[in-house]
């Protein structure tokens, strides 16, 4: 018998999910957290529980708990462990902060959507205790400076398969990993952004600024729960080892977008009204190109950049500035990027759904490409599972508001190449001396596994749900969702008591 109820109607949650957890007494057993696993994420119904010892297949991603309507599903709260570690006066208490944040967390404070809050975002940490601020986009830079140079590698030597995908989404890796192991060699090993900041800052941070790394709290401020995961995998301790330190992590917590603003409530602070205030100037310097990796297909132009000017050994053209075909919402793009007569074959996806097809397409024969970028929120990290809620279920229109602001910012930055970020080219010329180097390997690339075993033997070819023959009303207060033929006039809500009128179709 399984522990896991109404598996019919809801994703099944483990207790020690690292990511997720379910309140169960606010659950209404909805099934919006079925429908977004099965159909966008493609996991809920390929599995069996009675074939997986009863353990639910997870990557983590947060989307159930982004459309639970009462938050019942919710990320797994750190940020009150960082509060403490802030309060305990022999840490050094250092959050790094996402660029998908910084474009969304003044919605939780009524600013309008895509409103761009970097300087608030630092003030707040910094009125919350922090001690130091600074910027994952300085990691996302170094993550293309690897993974471009990895890419040029297998297009001109040839010493990995083709298509290389990214690597950035610790959700999608798990999915790779779980459902085509066969793939692991075709993913970057290149470490995420977040992958590379924590290790870079127990080690080359440390040393620079005099601060014992065994003090130091490393905090990575995110819109992704999978993040949670990712810190904790066991590959996750560089710098534990570079050291000789036994025990230590690279990343100590992740918290989201929504933990922070519910930490920064609690304290009654006045976000809105905050003072701008400037990341710290060490590792607080990123380009334009890392500003963008929150939005899907950002990855790919900020990388396809930069394997220009490693190729060609010239200026990056205008064009690259603004790589249209790879920009939008759908859920699958593809082009080709002109590198001096070498035509490069990009793919962007996002829904690891959608991610399934392509690389199906890809093993068929039937898709070809040199470089292929995953992500598995909508709209790639802006549409992260620990992002601001969608309350009043705008969608795609809120997505690209998000989205629209970080291209805003990256067009208005003087630095917008990777490999031009002063910072980075101080950080090679002094600690990891050149791309794909000894050290660089060991401290900013990582390894992937087969993960099919936990699928068990009762793997079941995924199905998208079947839309509901009967009509769906929806309560505009609480989220609950009626079902049936018409919703009666004297209907009262279940869950917030509202009548009839508050209750408005689904088309």
């Amino acid at each position: 018998m399984s522990n896991h109820q109404f598996t019919d109607i809801r994703v099944a949650i483990s207790p020690n999910n690292p990511s997720i957890q379910r309140l169960e007494f606010k659950c209404i057993k909805c099934g919006a957290c079925k429908t977004v696993c099965t159909n966008d994420i493609g996991v809920c119904g390929t599995y069996d529980l009675a074939k997986t010892g009863d353990n639910p297949i997870c990557i983590h991603c947060g989307q159930c708990a982004n459309v639970c309507p009462v938050d019942s599903i919710t990320e797994k709260f750190e940020v009150y462990q960082v509060a403490e570690e802030i309060r305990n006066p022999e840490k050094i208490v250092i959050v790094s902060t996402s660029p998908s944040v910084r474009i969304a967390l003044g919605e939780e404070f009524g600013m309008p959507d895509g409103s761009f809050v970097q300087g608030k975002m630092v003030a707040l940490l910094r009125k919350l205790g922090v001690d130091y601020v600074l910027d994952t986009n300085f990691s996302a830079d170094l993550t293309i400076m690897e993974e471009a140079s990895e890419l040029i590698e297998r297009i001109v030597k040839g010493n990995k398969p083709l298509p290389q995908f990214t690597s950035c989404c610790p959700a999608w890796v798990k999915f790779m990993e779980t459902y085509y192991p066969e793939m692991k060699e075709n993913v970057s090993s290149a470490k995420s952004p977040i992958g590379m900041q924590g290790p870079t800052i127990k080690t080359y941070f440390a040393k620079k600024m005099g601060i014992d790394p065994t003090k130091i709290v490393n905090v990575a401020l995110t819109p992704c729960t999978a993040k949670k995961f990712e810190i904790r995998r066991d590959e996750m301790n560089a710098a534990s080892k570079y050291l000789g330190i036994e025990g230590m992590r690279d990343m100590d917590y992740v918290i989201t977008t929504r933990e922070l603003a519910m930490l920064a409530k609690d304290e009654n602070i006045d976000f809105a009204n905050l003072p701008e205030e400037e990341f710290d100037d060490f590792m607080g310097e990123a380009s334009g190109a890392g500003v963008i990796f929150g939005n899907t297909g950002g990855v790919m132009e900020a990388a396809v950049r930069t394997a220009y000017a490693f190729i060609t050994k010239k200026e990056v053209p205008a064009s690259l500035y603004d790589l249209t075909p790879v920009r939008g919402m759908e859920g699958i793009r593809d082009a080709v990027v002109d590198i001096e007569g070498l035509q490069v074959k990009v793919a962007v996806v996002y829904g690891t759904a959608n991610a399934r097809k392509l690389i199906e397409k890809i093993k068929a024969g039937e898709a070809d490409y040199h470089f292929v970028e995953v992500m598995t929120c909508p709209g790639g990290c802006i549409g992260g599972g620990g992002q601001p809620k969608d309350k009043e279920y705008k969608g795609d229109a809120l997505r690209e508001k998000r989205i629209e602001g970080l291209y805003k910012r990256d067009d208005a930055m003087q630095l917008r190449l990777s490999h031009e970020n002063p910072q980075i080219k101080k950080l090679y010329e002094e600690f990891y001396g050149e791309p794909l180097s000894e050290l660089a390997e060991q401290m900013l690339h990582t390894m992937y596994f087969d993960r099919s075993a936990d699928l068990g033997e009762g793997y079941v070819a995924p199905q998208a749900e079947e839309k509901p023959a009967t009509k769906q009303f929806r309560c505009k207060v609480c989220g609950y969702i009626y079902e049936g033929e018409a919703l009666p006039e004297k209907y009262v809500c279940p869950l917030c008591k509202r009548p009839a009128s508050f209750f408005e179709e689904i088309k």
